[in-house]
């Protein structure tokens, strides 16, 4: 039995035709690749933060969040990540969905048009209510916090 399926709207925006909406590359894959909809290449530098648009929009069901993540073979090859990774897309955004690269690496990247630059992934989230308390219960790590296991 394969996974439940989400229905998310999806709007593409004028003079983005040529633009391929996000698609799995394999039958088992978990992400989306998204294109960059840029008008003309443009030079992404080391060190440098881009915001690449991706040519159209969303309506993200409620309970629901669109993760944006980086592509492993920009990210290993290239150096090129998503600088808030995972970019989070609320249910209420309506916007062009736009991904904020980051060039890591040690030469500068050409982003083209049409080029897969990030993935796109669509989670449940449930809302959280708070409950305040004096107390904890504990857990063997209890208050370790970083590198507390010594890795």
């Amino acid at each position: 039995m394969g996974p439940e399926e989400v229905v998310v709207q999806i709007k593409r925006l004028p003079g983005n035709d040529d633009i391929p909406l996000p698609a799995y590359q394999s039958e088992a894959a978990v992400g989306m690749d998204l294109h960059a909809a840029v008008q003309a290449d443009t030079e992404l530098a080391v060190g440098e933060i881009l915001l690449v648009p991706c040519g159209f929009s969303l309506a993200i069901p409620v309970g629901h969040e669109a993760q944006i993540r980086p592509r492993s073979g920009l990210a290993a090859k290239q150096g090129i990540g998503v600088i808030n990774s995972p970019g989070t897309i609320d249910p209420d955004y309506r916007g062009e969905l736009k991904v904020a690269l980051i060039n890591l690496g040690k030469v500068s990247v050409r982003v083209t048009r049409g080029m897969r630059i990030a993935q796109i992934v669509v989670l449940p989230v449930p809302r959280v209510r708070w409950q305040l308390t004096d107390d904890l219960l504990p857990t063997e790590r209890n208050v370790g916090g970083f590198g507390h296991t010594g890795q």
